[in-house]
């Protein structure tokens, strides 16, 4: 029977929470501490002495003997150096443990292996992490034991940022700065600051640990680079939302108790439609949380599937042929009075603030389209985006038929009058209540659809860190608040000028408003007469970082440099030409060693059959023999098609880094790995299962 647990217990219970604090700090010392979170006053090092003390002496309680700075470097992982509390040996042979507020404060990590963009050179070691205090420290048990990890950002020697989470808190400052001024200009004097909330919804596959391990394409590259498609797939959509198997719910509790006792408020589970497929989404959380939480829901995800024989997949394409994951990022601006700054109210139409910081939403994706597509650009996001799965890699927004006809007013008359209402729904059954409904549908095409009171970014892919999106989103949207700020706050009279600036928004970004069905082809169609790129590839994508326009936004808000956002496009196109180049050796490897030896057995043996009937009763061998001849004539192709992918493999390892060699990558590379892979998926259909050296598909997806 499984271990009774009460989740509201043992939440949080391994976070040294607000709660915690407010228990063993002094009270001078947490009113420092909270000062410093709620208005960034500098921490002194006596105060982070006492902080520090105490964060050990409540880690050592629960079984910790190491700490960590965690920190997010441009790997797409976390990393970690643990050092344990043990200090320099006395006379006795005893040692004290301790723990400084210099050493809670700065790390010194080894930076000379971390991705840099030429930012630092090999041979410059020194980088340095910071403690955020924004974020809580927490206790983390796996089989090292019991760890002390304090979040912290990551920078170089000369101060650059070498991670996610310094561009991330810069970018919250800016959108704070800029919501406070706009706020201001309708009278509130009370809300203080105001902060992008975020709640990531997370997808995943889990796989049977024991069929994992004989996919080399699996271990290596996170996908199936070869697999033919099963009778079944998704198609009855039976598999979405339906009950969940008792391995996998088992799997999800310990999932969700690992999480609460970090205080990671997972709130939501189901099954996704691909089979094998699921999600876990949180409650909305400040961004910079909701990243670092986000974080560990990655890796517990991970750490918790081997403890149930099984591996859990982050790609955003593991399987050809059905859905791939993603991670659905919800972004709202919240103040720390509880105004949501996204919240339209009963009647939207005479909701001038909400009016105003939307159309300035429309007018920020609208000009950046290209900037927000990057934010979302990964390896693995190629195989999804665009499909009817995930929205196109067109930008537009959703707003639905209530919001659109308020906008409508405004650009054809210049006034809004009124607001459709929801009603109610009526389901025809006595017995069924009968209840108000939403004003608006939603929109699963959209890849940024307005959801009641938040923006919902769909593009972001299952295995990326979201930091990179809501900086960008953050950025942003405080341009268009300060551009429409500077304007407002020169106006003579207020009530006019914010009128016409909702108008004139509306009016010149209403092309990125699209409400319809966003897989058609007539979309692509209008999307190209209305002027909206789509950026259809990672590759395609990198170079919105370093436009001019980029570069001017980044440094006017102080979030990132044009040495830094440079530095960005040679490690995202460094990073795409390693991960093809990973998954081209790993196909060069299998169909090698593996599947082109396997078939070539089968054919020796599929000719000692025809031979062996031949010769015991001349009988008709035309059903062998054609099947002997289909599967050489397939093996031929195969082999021409993997010597093909050897030479390109070879003659693109042999380029210098830099934009070049990824475009060679996306366009030739993958184009000789789809040519190998065709072949070798129709033999799969034709080798004897049992000849076969790798599960299939159905193995993978259905036997769970």
């Amino acid at each position: 029977m499984s271990e009774y647990f009460n989740a509201a217990d043992i939440f949080g219970e391994n976070v040294f929470n607000d709660t915690v604090m407010q228990e063993r700090l002094p009270k001078k010392v947490y009113q420092k501490l909270k000062d410093t979170i709620k208005e960034g006053k500098e921490l002194d090092l006596a105060t982070a002495d006492v902080i520090a003390h105490e964060m050990k002496e409540w880690a050592i309680e629960k079984g910790a003997t190491h700490y960590t700075h965690w920190f997010q470097p441009l790997t797409g992982v976390t990393a970690e150096k643990h050092d344990s509390f043990i200090g320099a040996p006395m006379e006795n042979g005893k040692v004290l443990m301790g723990f400084s507020g210099k050493e809670l404060i700065k790390g010194e990590p080894d930076a000379s292996s971390f991705p840099s963009g030429g930012l630092r050179a090999t041979f410059e070691a020194r980088g340095y992490t910071a403690w955020d205090c924004t974020s809580p420290a927490f206790v983390r048990q796996d089989a090292a034991g019991m760890i002390l990890c304090v979040p912290t950002a990551f920078c170089s020697y000369t101060g650059e940022a070498l991670d996610q989470k310094t561009p991330l808190l810069r970018s919250m400052e800016a959108i704070n700065k800029q919501s406070i001024r706009l706020l201001r200009l309708f009278g509130n004097t009370t809300s203080r600051k105001a902060r992008p909330s975020v709640g990531a919804e997370q997808e995943y596959f889990l796989v049977d640990r024991e069929k994992y391990l004989r996919r080399k394409d699996l271990i290596f590259t996170g996908r199936t680079l070869f697999g033919a498609m099963p009778p079944k797939g998704q198609e009855m959509e039976d598999h979405y939302f339906g009950s969940i198997r008792e391995r996998i719910a088992s799997y999800m509790r310990d999932v969700n108790k690992e999480l609460w006792k970090l205080g990671v408020p997972a709130k939501t589970q189901h099954n996704e439609v691909a089979p094998a497929q699921h999600e876990i989404a949180p409650i909305f959380e400040e961004a910079n949380i909701a990243v670092d939480h986000n974080q560990l829901v990655m890796e517990t995800l991970k750490k918790v599937a081997g403890r149930h024989g099984m591996t859990c997949l982050l790609h955003e394409k593991p399987f050809a042929g059905v859905n791939g994951s993603g991670k659905h990022n919800n972004w709202s601006i919240t103040t720390d009075d509880g105004i949501n700054m996204l919240d339209p109210g009963k009647t939207p139409h005479e909701n001038v603030q909400f009016l105003l910081v939307l159309c300035c939403i429309l007018k920020a994706v609208d000009t950046h389209a290209d900037l927000l597509r990057e934010s979302a650009a990964d390896v693995g996001n190629d195989h999804r985006l665009g499909a009817n799965e995930a929205p196109p890699a067109i930008l537009s927004v959703f707003l639905g038929e209530q919001l659109q006809d308020v906008l409508s007013q405004l650009i054809s008359t210049g006034e809004a009058t009124h607001s459709l209402s929801g009603g109610r729904l009526e389901t025809g059954v006595k017995t069924l209540p009968d209840f108000a409904k939403d004003a608006t549908d939603r929109n699963r095409t959209s890849p940024f659809a307005f959801t009641g009171n938040k923006f919902e970014f769909r593009m972001v892919g299952s295995i990326d860190s979201i930091s990179e999106s809501n900086v960008v989103l953050n950025t942003i949207v405080a341009e268009a608040f300060a551009e429409a700020c500077d304007e407002l706050e020169q106006a003579e009279n207020f009530g006019m000028a914010v009128h016409d600036l909702i108008k004139r928004y509306a009016t010149e970004h209403q092309r990125i408003i699209f409400n319809g069905n966003g897989y058609s082809d007539e979309w692509v169609a209008e999307a190209e007469r209305r002027g909206l790129p789509n950026i259809r590839s990672m590759v395609d994508a990198i170079p919105a970082l370093t436009t001019e326009k980029a570069v001017a936004l980044f440094e006017k808000f102080g979030v990132f440099t044009r040495a830094e956002l440079e530095s960005r496009a040679e490690i995202q196109y460094e990073a795409y030409s390693k991960s093809i180049n990973i998954e081209a050796r790993a196909m060069i490897d299998i169909a090698s060693k593996q599947i082109i030896p396997a078939v070539v057995k089968a054919t020796i043996e599929i000719a000692d059959s025809i031979i062996k009937v031949k010769e015991a009763c001349n009988a008709n061998v035309s059903v062998q023999t054609g099947l002997l001849t289909e599967i050489s004539d397939l093996l031929s192709e195969a082999k021409y098609a993997l010597s093909t992918l050897q030479d390109v493999t070879e003659k693109a390892a042999k380029m210098e880094d830099g934009r070049e060699k990824a475009v060679y990558y996306k366009d030739t590379v993958r184009a000789a790995m789809d040519a190998l892979r065709a072949p070798v998926d129709k033999l799969e259909m034709l080798v004897d299962k049992d000849r076969w050296p790798m599960p299939s598909y159905g193995d993978l997806i259905f036997e769970v």
